[in-house]
């Protein structure tokens, strides 16, 4: 529910989507959402070349700006990686927006302040018509940049959010990433906003800085003023504007709970990932970076089960050499030695494409040259990854893993260049696992089906089920209009996750997932009785998934799978499944 529910004149409850956990309760400071009053006015030819000069100079000093806002945000949060704002930098380097804005300032001669506000709300708006979360979300980065641009062009310098004396909680229309990373931490007890979503910069960011935080409210700002008392849940996504005592009392008993609950899931920490009839579950990482690793030991999992490389790739906006893919591979396999990391092959295409690969654009992306598909139609570029990699299994915990699988021959294509990669590394004296373990990803129904076919060629299957979902009931997640379909027990779905782990096992090799359902409590017993060998998570969900699998015998699952299997309805089964863990350890459902 996104529409104001009024209990009294002057509560008001608003339900939007909790990206960052926690309750808070505390003063409202409304961020104004002023836009900058952008003049427009004509310039003399001889005026020209001075707007574009103001125009470099204010790209150095955003550049600077932005930089040392990188700087603040790795103190804030005590990471080693604040990449959260390279977006933006990217934006600064884009040399079609620089070259546009120029161009503009010599046709049109226009003042550079108008010209920039022009340009910058073109590129927002074609970036908002496309039919994609990604993409969609680099607007705020587009807006975010252009309103840096134009306040050091015109003088105007809104510091509201680093300026705070006292603790509040921000509201705002939207929130920018570089926004929130200028704030004092000590004053800011959480923040809400219309916009947003869990994937968002600025949601991303407020996990970083352990910041609770609501967004997707839509008329927050509509109903708060400055100085209401609002409280905020950051797990369930619900703000109560003027709470009653009884309510701050409530919120408060469920933030002790939930903590309570949160510490005893951090003392599961080295305690194996075991039901209680012994059945082990591998409970990896998946990880886009190696600024995870510390977070991987943190919260106790085994190891690494999906290494997402291509934000090697994304992170610096270029063609990254084989021996900084060297590095990252190493550092990842030697911190969690003994145990394994998948590394899974560039996932390129779609909505993350190779920088300068000049790949024609295309009407549906996703179901076009991406993944295992690019790899392939590039495989000098593949085979500097597939040496990085072997270069990396010296110490034999290394595994390889292809993307985006949909037949054999994908996979047979993919180990000849592997072989080659081998005999080029053996006539350079360079050592590394002759033995290395290959996995395909199944994510492509057309996979799923023939998945005793592609066993022949492979050590290991592992399930996207992100992926396999959507293309298997047809429907396209970010698409409110039909998103009510994407439903990850739909019975087709987990005869297809069932069918890929039989077919495995009966060619004894092991079966892991390492999609969103993999991190999902609910179905944690689900997909043990289905027989899932190993399961990879987000860092921070390990213990949740942990604690799942410790509550459960492999007999009940067991059971439950059946039954699963003869429901009439996705609904059917994800209520049997509530029902079990509500049984087995219901403060669990709490935290989701």
């Amino acid at each position: 529910m996104s529409s104001a529910e009024k209990v009294s004149s002057v509560q008001i409850v608003l339900h939007g989507i909790g990206v960052s956990p926690g309750v808070v309760f505390g003063p409202a400071f409304l961020l104004s959402s002023r836009a900058l009053q952008v003049i427009e006015y004509n310039i003399a030819e001889n005026e020209i070349d001075l707007h574009i000069s103001r125009f470099e100079d204010a790209i150095i000093e955003t550049r600077k700006q932005i930089k040392k806002l990188q700087n603040n945000l790795e103190k804030l949060s005590d990471i080693h990686d604040a990449s959260i704002l390279d977006a933006h930098l990217m934006v600064l380097d884009d040399m079609t927006f620089i070259e546009d804005v120029v161009n503009t300032v010599r046709r049109d001669r226009k003042n550079i302040e108008f010209v920039v506000n022009l340009v910058s709300e073109k590129y927002a708006q074609v970036l908002a018509a496309v039919n994609d979360d990604y993409l969609r979300e680099r607007v705020a980065d587009v807006k975010d940049v252009a309103r840096r641009l134009m306040r050091i062009l015109s003088g105007d310098f809104d510091n509201a959010l680093h300026d705070l004396k006292h603790k509040h909680i921000i509201v705002s229309a939207d929130l920018a990433p570089s926004e929130t990373a200028s704030l004092r931490k000590d004053m800011v007890l959480g923040f809400v906003t219309n916009m947003g979503s869990p994937t968002s910069h600025t949601a991303v960011m407020a996990r970083a800085l352990e910041i609770p935080a609501i967004v997707a409210l839509k008329n927050v700002t509509e109903n708060v003023k400055n100085g209401d008392q609002i409280l905020i849940d950051g797990n369930k996504g619900v703000l109560i504007i003027n709470p009653d005592e009884d309510q701050l009392e409530k919120y408060g008993k469920l933030s002790e709970f939930r903590k309570s609950i949160e510490r005893g899931l951090a003392n599961l920490k080295l305690q194996p990932a075991r039901t209680i009839d012994g059945r082990k579950i591998t409970l990896c990482a998946n990880i886009e970076g190696t600024s995870e690793l510390d977070s991987i030991k943190e919260h106790g999992a085994d190891g690494v089960g999906l290494f997402r490389t291509e934000y090697l790739y994304l992170a610096q906006n270029k063609r990254v050499s084989e021996e900084d893919q060297i590095e990252s591979y190493a550092d990842a396999a030697n911190a969690v030695f003994p145990n394994h990391v998948i590394i899974r092959t560039f996932d390129l295409g779609g909505d993350k494409y190779i920088p300068d690969a000049h790949i024609a654009k295309e009407a549906n992306p996703f179901l076009g040259c991406r993944s295992i598909r690019m790899s392939l139609l590039y495989p000098e570029e593949f085979k500097k990854q597939l040496r990085a990699i072997l270069r990396a299994s010296h110490r034999k915990n290394v595994k390889i893993m292809y993307p985006m699988i949909s037949n054999a021959q994908e996979v047979v294509k993919a180990n000849e260049l592997l072989e080659e990669a081998k005999g080029e590394l053996r006539r350079s004296g360079v050592s590394f696992d002759e033995e290395i373990d290959v996995g395909a990803m199944i994510e492509i129904p057309a996979a799923a089906l023939t998945a005793e076919i592609i066993a022949e060629h492979v050590d290991f299957f592992s399930l996207g089920t992100n992926d396999l979902i959507q293309y298997t009931v047809a429907v396209d997640r970010v698409n409110e209009r039909v998103a009510y379909l994407y439903e990850p027990t739909h019975l087709a779905v987990l005869r297809l996750i069932q069918r890929t782990i039989d077919v495995g096992h009966k060619n004894n090799i092991w079966v892991g997932i390492c999609g969103e359902m993999a991190a999902d409590p609910v179905l944690t017993p689900l997909l043990i009785g289905m027989g899932v060998d190993e399961m990879s998570v987000a860092p921070s969900m390990v213990p949740l998934i942990k604690d799942a699998i410790r509550s459960v015998s492999y007999e009940q699952c067991k059971e439950l799978a059946e039954k699963a299997m003869e429901c009439k309805t996705a609904v059917e089964v994800l209520s049997i499944c509530r029902k079990m863990l509500k049984d087995v350890a219901p403060e669990l459902l709490e935290l989701t």
